[in-house]
């Protein structure tokens, strides 16, 4: 249903924008840019590692979380927050412990979200899977804005 794709991509791509703006308040370590540099990604490999986390990630991901793990009930589920943490092991040395929670709780609710768009679409993952698209895109590009 378009209605869900549109509202999950509109909603999700906020996140990247969010975080954006946010940066600051979200006190991610002096040596950031130093632990992505560090990783090996640079101004030149940016927009290949982008493409890749933006647009086949999210599929292979929403088939793991939503489509395997997944299960239909209105309410959290397990499988939300250990999403999450999952995701929140990321952010350890590269945010605060309040930080980490913040974002465990914002995966948490984005988990559950794209679970309710599956299930609205029957077990169907294009909803979820585009948003989540939205999301690593603006997020990642954010991080990228910030850090070279």
């Amino acid at each position: 249903n378009i209605k869900w794709i549109f509202l999950s991509i509109l909603l999700c791509g906020g996140s990247g924008v969010s975080l954006y703006f946010l940066w600051d308040f979200f006190g991610f370590t002096s040596d950031f840019p130093a632990q992505i540099a560090a990783l090996g990604l640079n101004a030149s490999n940016w927009p290949l590692f982008i493409a890749y986390f933006a647009s086949i990630n999210p599929f292979i991901e929403e088939y793991f979380w939503r489509g395997y793990l997944g299960n239909a009930t209105k309410s959290l589920h397990i499988s939300d927050f250990l999403y999450a943490g999952f995701h929140a092991l990321i952010l350890i040395h590269k945010v605060p412990i309040v930080s980490i929670f913040f974002a465990v709780a914002a995966l948490a609710l984005a988990g559950w979200f794209w679970r309710q768009l599956a299930r609205e679409e029957g077990g169907g993952l294009l909803a979820p899977a585009l948003g989540h698209m939205a999301a690593d895109f603006t997020i990642l590009v954010a991080i990228c804005k910030m850090t070279t």
